[in-house]
């Protein structure tokens, strides 16, 4: 194709995804009896940040955007640290019953998350979390997907250097420390980014789990903006935008020089 045919096609894919983007920002800027009002509209017809000072004024945003980067850090830190070391040792050390572990690690790729919530908030139950943030943080402690992306990795590590790291006094945290880490900063980046958005955007297991409206995370928190017959759009859309949507973009601008090679070292075609 001709270089101008590929621009068009490619401006038509970005107008796909930009376009739900910019109507929420209009929504944003939009006073709440107009947003409505005589259809749809590329562009405030009166510009407005009372959205922004009626929802800071109204509700505790700022305490909700604390605990959702608390929890997103929080359990973001844990599953790259045991995803890591989970796929180092399915990927390099020799044990009975490796393949096994690996192919149960994967079969629960296949099973849906709400299959396991039961179970799983009986367990948290029990260990006396409920109400806490560790209810939240615990059961994301590593992921099947985790565990795959970096034993593939760790796979195409050549076996020399790990022998030469264990010739010269290293042992296997200090191999994985020193030698395999520095190496695998694409996959840490991949983990990171997919960790922290899924734990960003998770709603169902934080309203399950927390029960103090103070301790909600954001996602929960947008709810509140929600009543039985009226909904607060021009809020609703000023929270998305600037405490749901921006940390995402800013982790993923952050990382994203990393987040290709990543995927592609991982086998993830």
């Amino acid at each position: 194709m001709s270089r101008p045919l590929r621009f068009v096609i490619c401006l038509a894919v970005s107008a796909v995804f930009v376009l739900p983007l910019f109507a929420m920002v209009v929504v944003v800027f939009t006073l709440r009896e107009l947003v409505f009002d005589g259809g749809a509209s590329l562009w405030p017809s009166r510009f407005t940040t009372a959205n922004f000072s009626n929802l800071f004024a109204s509700f505790p945003v700022w305490r909700w955007f604390s605990n959702a980067m608390i929890v997103a850090t929080l359990t973001t830190a844990l599953s790259v640290a045991v995803n890591l070391a989970a796929g180092f040792a399915l990927a390099k050390l020799q044990f009975a019953g490796r393949t096994v572990v690996l192919l149960i690690v994967l079969s629960t790729l296949m099973v849906p998350a709400q299959a396991v919530m039961i179970p799983q908030f009986e367990l948290v139950a029990r260990m006396g979390l409920i109400g806490l943030f560790w209810a939240v943080i615990l059961p994301s402690a590593s992921t099947a997907l985790g565990v795959f992306l970096a034993r593939q990795f760790f796979v195409s590590v050549p076996d020399e250097l790990l022998d030469a790291a264990r010739l010269d006094g290293c042992g296997t945290w200090a191999t994985l420390r020193y030698v395999v880490l520095p190496m695998a900063k694409p996959l840490i980046a991949v983990m990171v980014l997919l960790a922290f958005m899924t734990q960003w955007n998770d709603f169902l297991w934080p309203l399950i789990t927390l029960r103090d409206p103070d301790l909600y995370t954001l996602p929960v928190a947008l709810r509140f903006l929600q009543g039985q017959f009226d909904a607060d759009y021009g809020g609703l859309m000023a929270m998305a935008l600037l405490l749901s949507c921006v940390p995402l973009l800013v982790v993923f601008v952050a990382l994203q020089r990393f987040f290709v090679d990543g995927f592609s070292r991982s086998g993830i075609r």
